[in-house]
């Protein structure tokens, strides 16, 4: 098998992306001392010299997953690498957990298909304007409010179907839980590790800064390219003309476009007014919306306008209010 379609770096990148740095020498964990080179100014310095071949080992292991139409689960939810996390695993077709890591996610993979479940539910409830007429606004926000939520704990895995082929980690201290998850399921987990982390149940071990955004993002680059060259040479393998076919990446973009004016189409049907509902009596209220036309000009009538009126303006505010 040749690998000339992996992405290539070189350990000048790795230095001016800032890969070399670690932490302060007394936070340090004793068992990343093979990967240290030393010290400097009380911050030890990774040995970036083990760090290429290993980054390039983990990026086959990548690149082989995908190629035999494996998953892989980018997992990072610290501040520096959350959008960066997404962002890659989109570019490649993915799946990625960038927000918090609830337990279980691995462990309890029913619960976590019935949450998705929810999720894909709320979702065909907002995409269906007439379910959605017969709803006030106050509900249909509400509605929307709990798809965001559902959104951000399960949006990055609602479409991998099953249990990941491998992880993808940043930080293992922050994202330890996913670890022992995956260790228990005998999944195989690559990861950055820094000079404060601890290497015990990681596979595929990676040396570097796992703090610094320009070295998060050129691990994250890499990764998704290994993983696009896998989908590439498993579309050649299986005689497609790669001619023929759009760019592999471009065509992820335009699902992932996709979904963003599904979005945004909700949130245009949120600010038509909503339908009016039935009070307890059997009642129907005023339409703030209807055609002065169609107002029967008896007093009793313009009595019940009036007060319907009133009671759309309160709801009206309530809504603002929580908004």
């Amino acid at each position: 098998m040749t690998t000339t379609n992996l992405p290539e770096f070189s350990i000048s990148d790795l230095f001016d992306a800032g890969v070399h740095f670690g932490h302060k020498s007394m936070r340090w964990n004793p068992k990343m001392a093979p990967f240290i080179y030393g010290e400097r100014d009380g911050i030890h310095i990774i040995d970036l010299q083990q760090t290429a071949p290993m980054l390039h080992q983990a990026l086959m292991q990548i690149y082989n997953a995908v190629k035999n139409n494996g998953r892989i689960l980018f997992v990072g939810t610290k501040k520096q690498a959350s959008e960066l996390v997404a962002e890659a695993a989109k570019r490649c077709g993915q799946h990625y957990v960038n927000h918090r890591w609830l337990g279980g996610m691995l462990t309890n993979w029913n619960t976590v298909s019935a949450s998705i479940s929810r999720l894909e539910g709320t979702d065909n409830k907002l995409e269906d304007e007439e379910f959605l007429e017969n709803l006030t606004k106050k509900e249909i926000l509400e509605l929307t409010r709990k798809n965001d939520k559902l959104e951000l704990a399960f949006g990055g895995i609602r479409k991998m179907g099953g249990l990941p082929d491998l992880l993808f980690i940043i930080d293992t201290n922050k994202e330890n839980i996913a670890v022992k998850e995956a260790n228990k399921l005998g999944i195989p987990v690559i990861a950055i590790l820094d000079t404060n982390s601890n290497p015990e149940g990681i596979d595929h071990i990676i040396p570097g800064n796992d703090d610094a955004t320009r070295a998060i993002r050129l691990y994250l680059r890499l990764a998704s390219e290994a993983a696009l060259a896998g989908i590439q040479d498993s579309l050649v393998a299986a005689g497609v003309d790669l001619g023929a076919v759009e760019d592999i990446e471009d065509l992820l973009n335009e699902q992932e476009n996709a979904k963003a004016d599904k979005a945004s189409r909700t949130k245009k049907i949120i600010k038509k007014p909503a339908a009016a509902k039935e009070d307890k009596k059997g009642n129907k209220p005023f339409i703030a919306h209807a055609s002065k036309a169609k107002l029967e000009n008896s007093d009793n009538k313009k009595a019940v306008t009036q007060k319907s009126s009133k009671k759309a303006d309160q709801e009206e505010a309530e809504v603002n209010e929580s908004e």
